[in-house]
């Protein structure tokens, strides 16, 4: 099994975006106003991209945002793969904190990287969200 996590553009991560966090709205609705000025990672699985995140770094933090993995590869342990290797760099790059918007439902995954639920609550398309974080 061919198994590797490539850095790619904004548009590579679109459609996965959109099939997995949004796939009644329009492919418009996933794209980021920043989006060129993030880092984009993509978990390749022999050759066809399966998972996607984005790392947008200012001031010494780094907010990930759009991470998606497709349906059909969910629970086998790849978005960990590809979610670790964002806290490497992460780690490597000194930061002090790097923070998500998590899907409250989802809060129990970002737990066993090391982050914490914060006070910080919202709603986005009738989803419930969280602001969770990891302090280095």
């Amino acid at each position: 099994m061919s198994l590797k996590i490539i850095e790619i553009t904004s548009q590579q991560t679109l459609s996965i975006r959109h099939q997995v966090m949004w796939p009644t709205k329009p492919l418009d609705y996933v794209k980021l106003p920043n989006d060129n000025e993030g880092l984009h990672y993509g978990l390749v699985l022999c050759n066809e991209l399966i998972s996607v995140i984005s790392l947008f770094i200012n001031d010494g933090e780094a907010q990930f945002r759009k991470f998606a993995t497709l349906e059909n590869c969910q629970g086998k342990g790849y978005g960990s793969l590809l979610l670790n290797e964002i806290m490497q760099i992460a780690a490597n790059q000194s930061l002090t904190r790097i923070w998500c918007n998590a899907r409250q439902n989802k809060t129990d995954f970002y737990t066993k990287f090391g982050m914490t639920i914060t006070e910080k609550t919202y709603v986005k398309g009738g989803i419930d969200f969280v602001v969770m974080e990891r302090v280095f």
